[in-house]
Order: C-alpha cells, then sequence, then structure tokens
C-alpha cells in the first residue's frame, strides 16, 4: 500500500506536520530514528525536580501560535510566567545586575551609561536604511540604537535566544520582525508602538505542568501507530509517481515525502534527488549546546531569583551563556523549599566545551553560578545533557538557503522540507511551519478529500 505522506523525523516539527495532514483525512506515517519521538523537547521529572533537556517556553506572541494551541487542545492548560517574575538580568564584567520588566526599564536601570541611554531615545530620530549588504544583528542594532546596547543587550540576547554570536547572525532572518518595522515605520519604537495599538497578542511565554514535553506527547497520543521509532531512513529515491523510502527495517513506498530532520541529515538525504537543496542544508551549522540542571534547596540561594534568569555578555574567564531560575518561571519545577535552574554553555561561544569532561564542566559552571548567584553547598540534585548539535545558526545568506529548501517541491514533486532551520527555532514557529507545509502537501495531492482542521474538545 502507498501512503499519502510519509514525514522523516518525529520532533515537533515532524509530529505536527503529520498531525495536521491526519487531521486532513491522509495516510500518513512518522518514521524517528531514536526509541522515542518529541526530539529534544524532553521534560523529565526527577524526585520532585522538573527539568528541561530543550525548550523551556512556548512563545504565545508569535502570530497564529495560540491557534495552534488551540487544535491541540493545550490552550487551557498552558501556564503564563508566575508572578515572580519581575526583572531582567544581564551579566556583565563579573556584575549582575537587575533591570525592571517595565518598557522603561533600561532608562532607570544605571547597567548602560547615561550616553547609551540618551542614545536610546534618538532611535526615532535616525534615518531608516536603504538597499545595502545584509546585516547582521550587531550592526543593524548598533546603527538604531548605539554599540553599546548592542554590545551589552543584544549580544547576550543572541547567545540565549540562539547560541549564536550577534555578530554573525542575519537580522532579516532570525528578527524578521524588527527589520520589517523598521522598512515599514522607519523606526522599531514606531513599530512596537504602532503594534500595541493594534491586536497584537501580549507576550506571554507559556509551559505546561509537565513541560514542553506536554506538547510532543499530546501529538504522539494522537498519531498512535503512525509513529514507527526505531527507523532510520537510508536512501529516498523518486519514482514517476510518489518516491520509494528504503530504511533499515525495509522499504515504504509514499506519494509525498516530507523531511522534518535536524539539516545536516536533510543534507545527506537530499544528495541525490535534489543537490541544490542539500547544499543548502549542508551549509547551515548548530554548534553543540550543553544544558546543566541544578536542584537546591532555597536557603542555600541567595539571590532572590526574581526574574527569568540571567544572560551573560562575552567574557573569556566565563563558560555561562544564561541560565533560567525555572522554579520563578513555573509552579511545580521544584519542591516545595527548593528551587531549579538551568544552565546554558557552548554553542557559538564556546564550542569546545562538547569535548571537556562531562563532570568537570558541571564542577566549572556549579563554581561560576555559585559566585553569580550567592548559592552556598552542593546541590540536591544536578544533571546535564549534551546535545552534540544544538540551535540552528541563521548566518547570513540564510534567507536565500531557506528559499532552496522551501522550494525543493519545485524541482522534485512531492519532496518537501520542514524544521526550527527554515522560519524560526523556537517551538511556536515549528508548529506554525508545521502547519504551512501540511497545507501545501495536502493541496499538492489532488483526488483527496480535504477535512477542515477544527478545535480539538
Amino acid at each position: 500500500m502507498m501512503l499519502d505522506a510519509l514525514i522523516i523525523g518525529g520532533g515537533i516539527s515532524g509530529l505536527a506536520t503529520a498531525h495536521n495532514l491526519m487531521q486532513r483525512g491522509l495516510n500518513v506515517q512518522v518514521l524517528e530514528r531514536q526509541a522515542r519521538p518529541g526530539g529534544n523537547a524532553i521534560s523529565q521529572r526527577m524526585g520532585g525536580f522538573l527539568m528541561e533537556h530543550g525548550p523551556t517556553t512556548f512563545n504565545a506572541s508569535v502570530p497564529g501560535a495560540c491557534e495552534q494551541l488551540d487544535i491541540l487542545g493545550l490552550r487551557e492548560s498552558a501556564s503564563d510566567l508566575g508572578p515572580g517574575v519581575r526583572r531582567r538580568y544581564l551579566r556583565d564584567q563579573g556584575r549582575l545586575t537587575g533591570i525592571s520588566a517595565h518598557p522603561a526599564g533600561f532608562f532607570l536601570s544605571n547597567y548602560l551609561s547615561p550616553r547609551a541611554r540618551i542614545s536610546l531615545l534618538f532611535e526615532a530620530l535616525r534615518p531608516r536604511r536603504k538597499d545595502g549588504p545584509e546585516e547582521s544583528i550587531h550592526a543593524f542594532v548598533s546603527r538604531r540604537f548605539g554599540r553599546e546596547f548592542a554590545d551589552k543587550v543584544i549580544e547576550p540576547l543572541a547567545a540565549g535566544l540562539f547560541m549564536g554570536d550577534a555578530k554573525n547572525l542575519s537580522i532579516t532572518a532570525a528578527f524578521p520582525r524588527l527589520a520589517s518595522m523598521e522598512r515599514e515605520h522607519g523606526s522599531i519604537i514606531r513599530g512596537v508602538l504602532n503594534a500595541r495599538r493594534g491586536n497584537q497578542p501580549g507576550r506571554h511565554l507559556y509551559s505546561w505542568r509537565d513541560g514542553i514535553g506536554t506538547i510532543p506527547a499530546t501529538l504522539a497520543l494522537r498519531l498512535g501507530e503512525r509513529i514507527k521509532t526505531g527507523v532510520s531512513v537510508l536512501e529516498i529515491t523518486p519514482l514517476a509517481q510518489g518516491f520509494t523510502v528504503r530504511t533499515n527495517a525495509g522499504s515504504i513506498r509514499s506519494r509525498a515525502v516530507v523531511l522534518a530532520v535536524q539539516p545536516h541529515v536533510a543534507a545527506g538525504l537530499l544528495e541525490q534527488s535534489d543537490p541544490e537543496a542539500a547544499l543548502a542544508a549542508g551549509a547551515i551549522t548548530a554548534p553543540p549546546v550543553n544544558v546543566l540542571f541544578f536542584g537546591f534547596r532555597r536557603e542555600q540561594v541567595a539571590h532572590p531569583l526574581d526574574g527569568l534568569g540571567y544572560l551573560s555578555t562575552k567574557d573569556s574567564s566565563r563558560i555561562i551563556s544564561g541560565a533560567q531560575f525555572l522554579s520563578t518561571m513555573y509552579e511545580g519545577r521544584a519542591p516545595s523549599g527548593h528551587v531549579a535552574i538551568s544552565a546554558y554553555a557552548g554553542g557559538t561561544r564556546n564550542p569546545e566545551l562538547a569535548q571537556l569532561d562531562e563532570a568537570l564542566l558541571q564542577r566549572e559552571v556549579r563554581r561560576e553560578l555559585a559566585e553569580t548567584l550567592g548559592i552556598k553547598g552542593k546541590p540536591v540534585l544536578q544533571r546535564s545533557r549534551r546535545w552534540a548539535l544544538g540551535l540552528p545558526q541563521y548566518t547570513p545568506g540564510h534567507a536565500a538557503r531557506t528559499s532552496i529548501l522551501e522550494s525543493a517541491a519545485q524541482r522534485v514533486p512531492g519532496l518537501y522540507i520542514t524544521g526550527n532551520y527554515l522560519q524560526g527555532v523556537s517551538v511556536a514557529n515549528c508548529l506554525i511551519a508545521a502547519d504551512e507545509t501540511a497545507a501545501r502537501v495536502a493541496t499538492a495531492l489532488p483526488g483527496l478529500t480535504t477535512i477542515k482542521t477544527e478545535k480539538a474538545g
């Protein structure tokens, strides 16, 4: 029997694509080489603590994100950030500074110099940029807000969101809404004010009692036996009608194939059928990332932990790019009288940490956290996760690479690509991209009844 669509990759992108197609009445199957689906969206409960091995939040401010939660029936059970999140913290030259979450927080804090704060006020008066070469995030923000703001605020933010370098990430690919605000309004500040007057959703970061893993768990439950784990794809061969996909468990015929795998895997699978897309996928790097989780008794930590966590500027003597105060962000992350903290190290800043002994890395991160947050004594619980491939880097030229990957079906009819290296790295972006990919697949398969997707009850 020939499938309507075969989805290769059982992370959130692949599961969401398959779920959408299933709801449209199509015969689908998901192949995942690991023993469990879900990709890096792993939420693990241990002795009353909840560790997020991958993403920790769902950004409901992404246009269309809440509609995706409605489809899965997960909006009502979602939790917004806890009331303890009142400040943002940035560390520069070993000093941790708390800044009010209020929009005027940077003006009221002494984190930035007086000159840098004055520079922020003149952003609306600066002329918009005319055509020119693609800009990095750092170059764009330096031009609009000043060099110090780019160095001390945006560079740490890029390291936190992408584990990357703001000087080597494309503004149009990584933060397209900022780039469009300048084009459309001539100013970021005017663009933000205009958005607030409209119907833009508020900035909400959601999660669930059992963490972000709730999303792939819900998708996997609905897909059921349509998911096959422990299956590695070896070759994809286009036919006159459809494809033959050779795996370690036999061959499968399908009218359409969706690649929802990491870019280096996509590059290998595309090499014979679409060399142009293979080159584009192979050019996307994803440096290794280390996630280190610690549980402490509350009295061990002197810091109030009254924020999301902290981000750090570049410092050769420091290895933590950022940390999250998980038990402040959401309930149920630590037992009563305890706190949970995750630290992140590696990425573009420190790729060499992937070679460091794991026990040594834990000790170094603990030492740095203790110094920064005033922690005394050993943790009640500590765990670490090393991702050999972390977040994809949206470097200059990424938009062109994305265009090539998203047009694969024009060169090889029935072949589609989706994932966090196309339209955004967040979970919300992945769900929206999966929805769009599924719509394209369904439209391209003639003669099939399309069932309208409705809110799950």
